[in-house]
């Protein structure tokens, strides 16, 4: 199994820890890991901004980096349902549908395609989970609470094999942070007091560490628990499971 790594450009800049975390994860599970070095922005800012049409360089990158590997994994949530949703490229589009078959976000892999049930991690603080908006309900890594039917989380199952690690319960476990990428730019009042919410349901139930599949939403709810000098930290779920 050859697994191309896809490390997201902010992942890249602001959190490079987190993909460490990710390829030492896939390492420890005897994976034949390769970090493509030609890859860059998948090109979500600019289609979420309404520039699609500026896009195809980022497209064509990505196709020319990934093609060759059985698998493209990625710890961002958001940034694997844009290419699942918008990969394309005139005269490559056998090559972008087989790409959009074979990427998968970091928990969704390790569930299933791994099906892995033992973890030797070990994480002996209190920890609330953050569940993405694009990797709820767009990659269906859990359910919807609004949704009358069968409740799960692929998170959580993985959460729950770590030694030590209490998973707060919380008030609305999939609330929107606020974050929502441009969002936060074009509406900054609006997302801030999302952002507000979603941490004062972490804090009021005593969360050590908010963690999650997307370093997007957790460097937004981060700001906020700076600027309120909490002694709160996020961390990425890589970084859990790799933990101990």
């Amino acid at each position: 199994m050859k697994i191309g790594l896809f490390i997201p450009c902010y992942v890249d800049q602001f959190y490079p820890q987190v993909a460490i975390a990710t390829l030492q994860l896939l390492e420890k599970l005897r994976l034949n890991v390769h970090f493509p070095l030609a890859q860059t922005c998948c090109g979500q800012p600019m289609a979420n901004s309404g520039f699609e049409s500026l896009t195809s360089g980022c497209n064509l990158n990505f196709i020319n980096s990934f093609e060759e590997y059985d698998y493209v994994v990625s710890p961002s949530g958001s940034c694997v349902l844009h290419i699942k949703d918008h990969l394309h490229f005139k005269g490559r589009e056998q090559e972008s549908e087989n790409i959009k078959n074979k990427i998968f976000e970091l928990t969704e892999f390790l569930t299933d395609v791994l099906k892995i049930e033992n973890l030797s991690a070990s994480f002996p603080y209190r920890v609330g989970l953050h569940q993405s908006c694009h990797g709820q309900r767009g990659l269906h890594l859990s359910q919807m609470s609004e949704l009358v039917a069968p409740s799960f989380s692929k998170t959580e199952h993985l959460l729950k094999k770590v030694k030590g690690l209490e998973l707060v319960a919380l008030d609305r476990k999939d609330e929107c942070c606020g974050f929502g990428g441009t969002f936060c730019v074009a509406e900054e009042a609006v997302s801030v007091k999302m952002g507000k919410d979603r941490v004062a349901d972490h804090l009021i139930h005593n969360a050590e560490y908010i963690t999650g599949n997307d370093m997007s939403c957790l460097m937004h709810l981060e700001g906020i628990l700076k600027r309120q000098k909490s002694n709160v930290q996020v961390i990425h779920i890589a970084e859990i499971l790799i933990a101990g």
